[in-house]
């Protein structure tokens, strides 16, 4: 028995050796890839709620997939089209692919990996050792070299407890948010009625809007998005924060949470965490001062975006029906989910296109986007190593910015849209386009539809439908979509691309 169990445990430790040693930009890949397949199998087996009347395409399950795992929320059929267990695949997927959680998992696995004598974990040693009472200190002065043995296993004890704030961060949130949704749906006799009226089970309900809001994916189970939601305040008070904290917050509510608990427990643990951001090996954990200006940085922009919307916005078509009230909660909810959520109130395909162009600008930044004053720079880059990839060979040198492969990537889509963009030109315009493939790479979901309304060829057969604009697209412009939101999710790998070019 012995035997067996250290047979599986050798074979165990090769893998994440393995894992450890394999280039990380591989090992994304393949866990995006392979799961968006078994996602697909899983909802191609089942019967779709529309069955036997309609069955989407297998490009378009497939492209619904790789939408839920990449959290892009584009969409190629309608969302009342999938059946409860179809909508649970999505949770499932929306989770597997959602930020907080592949880090938690990343950062899991690192700590499995066995480092004998690794200059992490002397360090972890070390700063532990820093934080000891001098009654320890006269004790640890006592110990045997077996009990030495045994605090050198238990050095990672702050990588531990980094992961199990991380879960339970998850947990908290996720639960927390779960819980009011089903409140308020029971409270409110109009959202209740909604669901009703949708076929909607209002757990199933509660669950995939929360995890589709913390994962920042913008599914929502109805075929109008948060449009036949816009007059329930309440609920969109309740998504708000989960977009905010599964995202663009993420590293200052983290920090925050771990300070707080230092300050409950005093746990040398936690404070070594804070004070050791960079040795856990964790690229959400920043600094304090970090952590502050990304902060502010998310709400200057917010505020920007609010004060536009509002003042292009606010006596528009897309208003109508609203009170005051509800017009700020529905402006407030809209510029939140600009950035990586994608839910929508308002039909964007009746917005200004000044307020449009502003949301591809907010979709292109990077999550973590931020002010830091120049000394406060100097500072964190004091700390880093000294130029040790400077020497970069002539392939990676040709590796391009982001900016470029999504120009080249809207130029092929006008190529393979060329007949729909000479036939129906209201429709695909290149504002349109450049919108929707703008959402996919920063994994928003934000679309403008398509409206027969717009055609200057009536077609008899036309009609309207609630899945986003890619819906219409040939089968070469879909796939090309689905490489876009595959570059989009792994777009971090990429950041420093294109520094080989030199414009002046």
């Amino acid at each position: 028995m012995n035997n067996k169990y250290s047979r599986w445990s050798s074979i165990w430790s090769c893998f994440l050796g393995l894992f450890y040693k394999v280039n990380s930009f591989w090992i994304h890949l393949c866990y995006f890839v392979s799961i968006s397949f078994v996602g697909y199998l899983a909802l191609r087996l089942s019967k779709p709620r529309s069955a036997p009347y309609f069955r989407p395409k297998n490009l378009d399950l497939f492209f619904t997939s790789v939408s839920a795992m990449t959290n892009s929320s584009m969409s190629t059929v309608e969302m009342e089209v999938f059946s409860n267990f179809q909508l649970i695949v999505m949770i499932i997927l929306m989770s597997l692919g959602g930020e907080v959680f592949m880090s938690w998992l990343e950062l899991h696995i690192k700590s499995k990996i066995p480092r004998n004598k690794s200059i992490e974990n002397d360090k972890i040693e070390l700063g532990l050792a820093s934080f000891s009472s001098p009654e320890n200190e006269n004790s640890n002065s006592t110990t045997t070299s077996s009990e030495k043995t045994s605090t050198h296993s238990s050095s990672d004890n702050p990588i531990r407890i980094l992961c199990s704030v991380i879960l339970g961060y998850l947990f908290v949130f996720h639960v927390a948010g779960i819980s009011l949704s089903l409140l308020y749906i029971r409270l409110v006799g109009s959202a209740k009625e909604v669901l009703k009226t949708k076929g909607l089970q209002r757990l199933t309900f509660s669950v995939f809007i929360i995890v589709s809001n913390f994962s920042n994916t913008g599914f929502v189970p109805t075929n109008e998005n948060m449009i036949v939601f816009k007059k329930n305040s309440g609920l969109l008070w309740i998504l708000i924060p989960q977009v905010l904290l599964g995202k663009t917050l993420y590293p200052s509510c983290l920090r925050l949470v771990i300070w707080v608990l230092y300050k409950i427990t005093r746990r040398a643990e936690f404070e070594y965490v804070l004070r050791n951001y960079k040795e856990m090996g964790y690229p959400h954990l920043f600094s304090s001062v970090h952590s502050y200006f990304l902060g502010a940085t998310v709400f200057g922009f917010l505020f920007m975006q609010f004060v536009l919307f509002c003042s292009l916005e606010w006596n528009s078509e897309a208003m109508d029906g609203l009170n005051f009230y509800q017009k700020v909660v529905g402006s407030l909810f809209e510029v939140v989910n600009s950035r990586y959520t994608g839910e929508s109130v308002f039909d964007l395909s009746i917005l200004s296109s000044a307020v449009l162009v502003l949301f591809v600008v907010m979709m292109y930044l990077p999550p973590y986007t931020l002010f830091l004053p120049r000394i406060y720079q100097e500072k964190d880059s004091g700390n880093c190593k000294p130029k040790e990839n400077e020497k970069k060979g002539f392939v990676e040198s040709l590796i391009l910015s982001q900016l470029s492969y999504l120009v080249m990537a809207i130029i092929i889509i006008c190529i393979t849209e060329r007949d729909n963009i000479e036939n129906d030109p209201l429709n695909f315009n290149v504002l349109n386009i450049t919108l929707e493939v703008i959402s996919a790479y920063g994994n928003v979901g934000f679309s403008t539809g398509y409206s027969c309304k717009r055609q200057l060829k009536t077609e008899s057969s036309c009609m309207d439908t609630w899945h986003g604009f890619v819906g219409r697209w040939s089968t070469g412009g879909k796939l090309m979509l689905i490489i876009i939101m595959f570059f989009g999710k792994l777009k971090k790998f990429n950041m420093k691309g294109g520094k080989s070019w030199k414009l002046s």
